[in-house]
């Protein structure tokens, strides 16, 4: 929200001023040191507030941090809520406390919960002991029952704990309690005769709850009766909010989702639809807070509701919720009265649709994604922007779909409907209005089918551009273009035709308007563009060697398709061109090269454009796309594993076969080396054999004849053997005469 207002410190009296002269002499009277004191608490106020990380606690404690202590107590000027109309009403705040502005902490709903940036400290489960020391720290302690009904029980105990600890307190504390208007439920109507007279804060004694905030009713009755016995001390509050609207909703987000994905033709809701329900922005809901907090008021049950008297039917109108069933007229009398609110809805949802919806797509980061795909015919448009269409979830928008669209919705409005007799004397004047429209729509309705036909007739089935400009519009307008976004596959052809789809109309054009930028309507613009390009050669084979089956009949077949080709390539040689077109609108098209990329199913170009464009902006997969993806990542890693498995049991088996080849061959090789070996020992003793058969072996046989015949004790004396090289002979017959010896 605007928050410059809450940003401004309070006024401070003119005796502050002279402080400093009073404090350089010494002297300081009692009015001085009250306003010291006062200034002192000003500059430091801590706030708790349990819950930070759900909707209204992050919202509020996000308010609430980047409020000024005090700021409330001033009204606003009405020339600084001009100034910050167009604001968003969600908006960042400084991480770290400024003087001046309130210190936020408290607990968290989830363990596993980070602690939000505009929080100073962040507490997950601990021991009440703990949490008591924790609420002591804090000037402020808001507890906020709306959204966990476990948290009544914990609200209590912490009032009741505080209120016990009342007497040591330094300075005075104060107690919220948020609670719902559920606590009203069952409120019977202050005059049955009139039953649209709303209830004020001053009927609080009046109410009656529905059933199942039974609980709520009794903590919001302890929460009062304690702050009647402390008041110097402890303050106690109750705020009965109503329904809670706005950023990134909570309770309305069903609805807000339904109409966002268009999926049904009217978003349901449950009952008639007629009764009242009380609601409040979530931020109005903070500066309700901060007035509490500010002001301290001596009413101490306020009604925290803006001022539309709005139904259910009239919210949805496009859960099984029981804060959407009630059926109350209320009034908050006192905060119009007594407080300074710059109010971001006071006027209720309903008038401030555009600028809920457009929170809620905010904080929830539904952007658009716009995109469009330009290239000769048979470069892959089609194909690239239906996967792109899958990836992102958007709209394919194709010329000859858009005019069949335009022609059927035509036909469907001029054909005959049934009468459907009304219910109740108010439905029947609802008819008769609507029927008068519908009559003046037929008619309209006709004029054009007929001037389409006749036009279609003239032109061989084709429709002038006028046509076409107009039912793309009406197309790209669309809601669902609008939330989810498009693919615009092929169009606009021309620079022209750029122009009359874009361009913003305008009564009188300039003369000299070249090098200057022309309004365009930034809702249907394209976002991105992509140009798909290849070779008249690359283009050509690729179509001959397309499956007759895909040809035939299609601007694909030979004559055709060599004319489309042409005509592009003339209307793209000239200065203005639609690329010329994005580029003087700073929307540079990121031109891909598709012979570049031996891929006929242009899965890697897709890949490539989504990398250029980022991740998808909307809610993400539904629960049967979730599980449909984690099926086919399963059958994935089972296929992958398997393929694994099977490749490592092939490599083994060709790593034993290979080993039993390479021992095989080992083996051979060995007994080739062995062979070698002997041989080269046989060719190498040849000569010593010679040598000894020559010139030994005839003496030693001699002598081991005679040794044999005398048999000697000494063989070795025996033969007295001088002779050099008869020497190894003798050894030799040394040797044998021994084994001889031995052996007889």
């Amino acid at each position: 929200p605007p928050l410059s207002s809450s940003l401004r410190l309070p006024r401070v009296p003119p005796l502050l001023s002279n402080r400093s002269a009073s404090l350089s002499t010494g002297a300081m009277s009692e009015e001085e040191e009250a306003v010291a004191e006062a200034e002192e608490i000003i500059r430091s106020q801590r706030i708790f507030l349990n819950h930070l990380d759900t909707y209204a606690g992050s919202n509020i404690g996000k308010y609430l941090a980047s409020c000024t202590v005090g700021a409330s107590l001033e009204e606003v000027p009405e020339e600084e809520e001009e100034e910050d109309e167009g604001r968003s009403a969600v908006e960042t705040v400084p991480a770290k406390p400024k003087e001046g502005i309130y210190q936020v902490v408290g607990t968290l709903s989830k363990a596993e919960s980070k602690k939000p940036d505009f929080a100073q400290e962040a507490y997950t489960t601990h021991p009440r002991e703990e949490l008591l020391a924790r609420l002591l720290e804090c000037d402020i302690i808001i507890y906020n029952i709306t959204e966990d009904a476990k948290q009544v029980e914990e609200a209590v105990w912490a009032a009741t704990a505080l209120h016990a600890e009342a007497k040591q307190f330094e300075k005075p504390k104060v107690f919220i309690l948020l609670s719902t208007i559920m606590t009203w439920a069952r409120s019977k109507p202050l005059d049955p005769e009139d039953p649209e007279i709303p209830f004020t804060e001053e009927d609080y004694r009046r109410r009656k709850p529905h059933p199942n905030f039974m609980d709520h009713i009794n903590a919001e009755k302890t929460i009062i009766k304690l702050g009647k016995t402390s008041k110097n001390k402890l303050s106690t509050y109750v705020v009965a909010s109503g329904v809670q609207y706005g950023a990134e909703e909570r309770i309305l987000h069903f609805f807000f989702k339904s109409s966002w994905l268009g999926d049904t033709p009217a978003i349901p809701f449950f009952g008639d639809g007629r009764n009242f329900v009380p609601t409040i922005h979530i931020l109005d809901l903070a500066a309700v807070l901060q007035n509490v907090a500010d002001h301290k008021p001596r009413t101490h049950y306020l009604l925290a509701v803006d001022e539309s008297i709005q139904t259910l039917s009239e919210i949805v109108r496009q859960a099984d919720l029981d804060e959407l069933l009630v059926n109350l007229r209320m009034e908050a009398v006192f905060l119009k009265e007594n407080f300074n609110i710059k109010w971001v809805a006071q006027l209720g949802m309903v008038e401030n649709i555009d600028q809920i919806v457009h929170e809620y797509k905010q904080s929830r980061g539904l952007l658009p994604v716009k995109i469009c795909i330009l290239g000769p015919p048979g470069v892959g448009k089609t194909s690239v922007a239906e996967k792109l269409c899958k990836h992102y979830k958007v709209h394919h928008i194709k010329i000859k779909d858009v005019i069949a669209k335009a022609i059927e919705n035509l036909e469907k409005i001029v054909a005959p409907k049934e009468v459907i007799e009304p219910e109740a004397p108010e439905e029947e004047e609802e008819e008769e209005e609507e029927g008068e429209e519908e009559g003046d729509n037929v008619e309209e309705a006709q004029e054009l089918l007929d001037a389409i036909k006749e036009n279609m007739e003239q032109n061989a089935g084709r429709l002038d551009d006028n046509y076409v400009i107009r039912f793309m519009k009406e197309t790209l307008m669309s809601m669902p273009c609008r939330n989810q976004g498009f693919v615009l596959d092929g169009f606009p052809k021309t620079y022209d035709l750029a122009k009359d789809l874009f361009n913003l109309e305008e009564e009188e054009e300039e003369e000299d308007s070249r090098g200057k930028v022309q309004p365009y309507d930034k809702l249907i613009i394209p976002d991105h563009v992509i140009s798909l390009n290849a070779s008249d050669d690359f283009l050509k084979d690729r179509i001959m060697n397309l499956p007759e089956s895909v040809v035939a009949g299609t601007h694909y077949a030979q004559d055709r398709y060599l004319r489309a080709l042409s005509l592009f390539r003339e209307l793209n040689a000239e200065d203005e061109t639609v690329l010329n077109y994005f580029d003087e609108l700073e929307i540079h098209p990121q031109v891909i090269d598709v012979s570049k990329f031996e891929d006929v199913e242009n899965r890697l170009i897709t890949k490539e454009i989504i990398k250029a464009i980022g991740e998808p902006r909307n809610y993400g997969l539904t629960d049967e796309e979730l599980e449909e993806r984690e099926r086919k990542e399963a059958e994935e890693r089972l296929a992958r594993e398997a393929k694994e498995k099977a490749d490592l049991e092939q490599k083994e088996a060709e790593e034993r076969a290979q080993k039993l080849a390479n021992w095989d061959e080992w083996n051979k090789r060995l007994e080739e080396v062995k062979r070698q070996e002997q041989e080269l020992l046989e060719a190498q003793s040849i000569p010593l054999r010679n040598y000894l058969m020559k010139h030994v072996m005839p003496t030693l046989m001699q002598g081991l004849n005679e040794c044999c015949m005398v048999r000697p004790d000494d063989p070795v004396d025996f033969l007295n053997i001088t002779n050099t090289a008869v020497e190894v002979g003798a050894v030799l017959l040394k040797v044998s005469v021994v084994l001889l010896c031995k052996r007889f």
